[in-house]
């Protein structure tokens, strides 16, 4: 039986902590910018942890 691929798209969208949690970039923040104000911006710089629903699908996709 062959190895199992890594979906490389995740693997590229998400990074896996010491503590085994996975960092994501947030949305919105792409364009539009002059509507939000400096501290939505400011926030959407930052990583967000990836919701603890979506790890078991993210893992599989990733091969952990």
């Amino acid at each position: 039986m062959p190895k199992t691929k890594t979906n490389r798209a995740m693997a590229k969208r998400v990074k896996r902590t010491a503590s085994g949690k996975y960092l994501r970039e947030k949305a919105f923040r792409s364009h539009i910018l002059t509507s939000k104000t400096q501290k939505r911006k400011r926030q959407l710089r930052q990583a967000g942890v990836l919701d603890k629903t979506d790890v078991n699908r993210v893992r599989g996709m990733l091969n952990e």
